[in-house]
């Protein structure tokens, strides 16, 4: 017996199908429903590989007795969070507020009238353990106070709603030019302490934070860090770590310890597609260690083979754990990834063995529950002998060479993996949707590592992922942000709006004289324009004007996460336009922006490091006029906040025309007069 969700597209949602719980999607009906009968609506938020929202369906939301007092006392809504953003963002903002903590599953209770929380918490088990109540109990007691409660419930109500309103509304502040030069050295300051090791706690690829140290290298401010050093050792973290996937290539999602060993295991493309990035930029800056070039390398055959559907797109995400044995009721986490001892005797010649275990971290008791996550001990170039072991294993994963897999079919469901006929392990399930933000960070990951190591193949996949996107995802003349089996679906959010242009404009870095790239980045900014931008407050919205109705605060996202902040993005979008085309509105626009944001960027410069990027590319816009062929060869370098313009006509003489923000410099008359100018340029803070 199945229940609604069972017709539903996300992956996510038909996981809880099955569910004895009467679930509903977010939708008017559901509301209505709700309201006409009274009942509390509980909200419940996760996605589809996120771990304890995989416990909690297989416990809590698979109990009868639990689904019996739920279906009869409140009405039980799910969303999945990568298809609804601007509701996990306003409903995750009230679940800090009331306990000072975040993450997923999260769940929500909401009065049906106005849809306003007034309680939520994440995990919940069905019994009272690991000092949490057992869920029936809450259900009980929240049920209880919403019955006999009111007037608490209203005054609770009533400061909440407060609390979203102001944190929606910034105070703005007017800073000279003198303090904004502070304000971005305090920003970079704080990214570059929040990426310095540590030794406690999880390990997060926060490349947003790490984007921003890179940056700031070039200004010589005085730190109490060396940023350098800094940001060398967050690409060996990421590139060394348990965090990649050495056999196959891939980033898992972060690690469970400081010194980034054991990961959580799934692979989410928003990860990918920044980490990619950021090695590129590495390499461009001097720093050029061989695991960096190997991770993008890896990364891409990964994402070409595993994570690219037939019309050309990136999938979303692929989970954390698999199935061992086609019998088996709940899969492992890690299974695909891990190799016990014994396992690698059998396979490995004692030579092979003692090299492996000379070079990453394999001992007989392992890393993870008795089993091993590869993990680097030293940089460098790795051995013949260590890439053939590492070849072997590919083997026993995937059954075959990894020179012999073109693609590897995703497993879709719990079902399709149990049942495939997999020559090696069973994967780990795939969700195959489309999402417009993700595809776009990661093509501009590709883009920048072509850009950096002019590997053609790198350019040709991200091109082909966004001419799906701008040939799929307009539908009645409005942008959307998924795509389920070729059916766009769900209006765009600010993420994609901002994403996708910033991913068009890397693509013109590339390929400046196709300008079919520059022509549709332009196109999108006026529809994110016309239907998100805050005429009031400056700024984007997170939602559209027409798609807001349902959300109890419109919000105008400024904080980075595991992705980048919409708004940094934007503004940062928006100077490069300026560049590229000589409309001044846009930077404008950028201005306009910047100010709305100021207040929180000096206040907590630690939550918006992408706003400080922007900032950067406000303060330090530098244009480049020269031929295509001067172009690919400047593009391997790190020239940030820098556009290209191909021309190809040029003052007798010059080799191209260097322009700070509105002030053109003579012509240059060599590349190292105009390196030297781009130098002197970009430094300006």
């Amino acid at each position: 017996m199945t229940n609604r969700l069972a017709q539903a597209q996300s992956l996510y949602l038909r996981k809880h199908a099955e569910n004895p719980i009467d679930w509903w999607s977010w939708c008017d009906e559901a509301l209505a429903t709700a309201k006409a009968q009274n009942k509390p609506i509980f909200l419940s938020i996760g996605y589809s590989s996120c771990h304890w929202c995989t416990v909690m369906e297989g416990e809590a939301f698979s109990d009868s007795a639990i689904a019996e007092y739920m279906n009869a006392n409140f009405l039980p809504i799910k969303v999945d969070r990568e298809e609804r953003p601007d509701l996990d963002s306003i409903y995750m903002q009230a679940l800090q507020m009331m306990s000072g903590q975040g993450g997923w599953p999260l769940n929500v209770f909401l009065t049906p009238d106005d849809l306003i929380p007034f309680y939520a918490g994440t995990y919940f088990p069905v019994e009272p353990r690991y000092g949490r109540p057992g869920f029936l109990q809450v259900l009980q007691a929240i049920r209880h106070y919403y019955d006999t409660e009111k007037e608490d419930l209203r005054d609770r109500k009533a400061v909440i709603i407060e609390s979203l309103l102001t944190s929606a509304v910034l105070q703005e502040e007017g800073l000279t030019e003198a303090q904004d030069k502070e304000l971005l050295h305090k920003g970079w300051e704080t990214s570059t302490g929040i990426i310095t090791p540590n030794q406690a706690g999880n390990s997060f690829p926060m490349i947003p934070y790490a984007e921003l140290a890179l940056r700031g290298i070039r200004f010589n401010f005085e730190s109490r860090y060396d940023s350098k050093q800094v940001c060398t050792q967050r690409g060996l973290d990421l590139a060394l770590g348990g965090i990649y996937d050495h056999v196959a290539g891939g980033f898992h999602r972060y690690t469970v310890d400081h010194t980034w060993t054991v990961p959580h295991f799934e692979k989410m493309l928003y990860d990918n597609g920044q980490i990619v990035e950021y090695l590129a930029n590495l390499w461009s800056v001097g720093f050029q260690e061989p695991a960096f070039e190997r991770a993008i390398a890896g990364t891409f055959q990964w994402l070409k083979r595993e994570m690219t559907a037939p019309t050309g797109y990136f999938y979303a995400a692929q989970d954390a754990d698999s199935f061992t044995t086609p019998t088996e009721a709940e899969p492992e986490e890690g299974a695909f990834y891990v190799w016990s001892y014994s396992e690698l005797q059998q396979l490995l010649t004692p030579e092979e063995l003692t090299q492996l275990q000379q070079q990453f971290t394999v001992t007989p008791n392992g890393n993870f529950e008795g089993n091993n996550v590869l993990q680097r001990r030293h940089a460098g170039q790795l051995s013949e002998t260590l890439e053939t072991v590492l070849a072997k294993l590919f083997v026993v994963r995937y059954g075959t060479a990894p020179e012999s897999v073109e693609t590897f079919p995703p497993a879709r469901n719990n079902q399709e993996a149990k049942t495939g006929n997999w020559k090696g392990r069973i994967p780990a399930v795939t969700d195959t949707k489309m999402i417009v933000a993700w595809n776009s960070l990661m093509i501009s990951g590709l883009a920048r590592a072509y850009g950096v190591f002019q590997q053609p193949e790198y350019l040709e996949l991200a091109a082909r992922a966004a001419n799906f996107i701008l040939d799929n995802q307009f539908v009645d003349g409005r942008f959307h942000r998924l795509n389920y089996e070729g059916q766009a679906t769900v209006l765009a959010q600010s993420e994609d709006y901002a994403f996708v242009i910033k991913a068009l404009l890397d693509l013109h870095a590339c390929d400046p004289e196709q300008k079919n790239w520059l022509e549709r980045a332009i196109a999108i900014q006026e529809e994110f324009h016309e239907y998100l931008w805050s005429v009031e407050l400056g700024g984007y919205h997170n939602t559209s004007s027409d798609a807001s109705q349902d959300l109890i605060v419109r919000e105008r996202s400024y904080a980075d996460n595991a992705t980048p902040s919409a708004n940094g993005v934007a503004i940062a979008n928006l100077v490069r336009l300026a560049l590229l085309t000589d409309n001044l509105d846009y930077l404008d626009l950028a201005e306009r922006g910047l100010k709305a944001f100021r207040s929180v960027m000096s206040r907590a410069p630690q939550a918006c490091p992408s706003l400080f990027t922007a900032l950067d590319w406000y303060r330090n816009c530098t244009l480049i006029r020269t031929t295509t062929e001067q172009i690919h060869s400047l593009n391997p370098m790190y020239l940030p906040s820098t556009a290209f313009v191909a021309v190809s006509k040029l003052p007798e003489g010059s080799v191209g025309l260097v322009c700070q923000g509105l002030k053109c410099l003579a012509p240059a008359e060599s590349l190292d007069k105009l390196l030297q100018q781009v130098q002197q340029t970009q430094v300006r803070g």
